[in-house]
């Protein structure tokens, strides 16, 4: 399936330049001469090796046939993490460095889409949003505004979420992985 520049999103993994590539970043330009562009980096899901691409807007490239299938995740053994398929118990094993920036959110028992290219496992899709608890959170100052205030909280992954100022520590809050957002508080 071909994809114009402009549809290129993080996340993304496309066939380029002989290699998969998945998506890192992508950031529309429109100079005020010459045409528009899309600054993508890429990271070479087979070497590990990242780029950066300038692609023109008008440019196609192959995004490539990815099959996503529904898993759990187990557990995290130090250097992999462990998938069991829930139809079959199949168990699929993923290299830390495949799954770059996906485990800030992923606690055992999160169902996920493992994605899979010509039977091999090369990447994992998060839910739009995950449950964590805040194990740390600045105390509430008070007389400060709650217009636009927001201050850093830790969650059990260790990752530092954006809250607002009512979140205390033993809150659930719900993030959406894809940008590390707070959305909402959980009762």
């Amino acid at each position: 399936m071909k994809l114009e520049a402009l549809q290129i999103r993080k996340g993304n993994i496309i066939e380029f330049d002989g290699g998969l590539w998945r998506v890192l970043k992508t950031e529309h330009t429109k100079p005020g001469k010459g045409g528009a562009f899309i600054q993508a980096e890429l990271k070479n899901i087979e070497t590990g090796t990242k780029t950066n691409h300038r692609f023109r807007s008008e440019e196609k490239v192959e995004k490539a046939v990815v099959e996503p299938r529904p898993m759990q995740f187990l557990y995290h053994d130090g250097a992999h993490y462990v998938f069991m398929d829930q139809e079959t118990y199949d168990q699929v094993t993923i290299g830390e460095d495949v799954l770059e920036g996906s485990t800030d959110f992923l606690l055992p028992n999160t169902e996920v889409e493992v994605l899979f290219h010509n039977e091999r496992p090369i990447g994992i899709e998060l839910p739009k949003a995950v449950e964590l608890k805040v194990v740390d959170a600045e105390p509430v100052v008070k007389g400060q505004t709650a217009s636009a205030s927001y201050k850093p909280a830790e969650v059990e992954t260790g990752v530092t979420v954006m809250v607002p100022p009512f979140v205390e520590a033993g809150d659930v809050i719900r993030v959406n992985p894809a940008d590390g957002s707070y959305e909402d508080r959980v009762k």
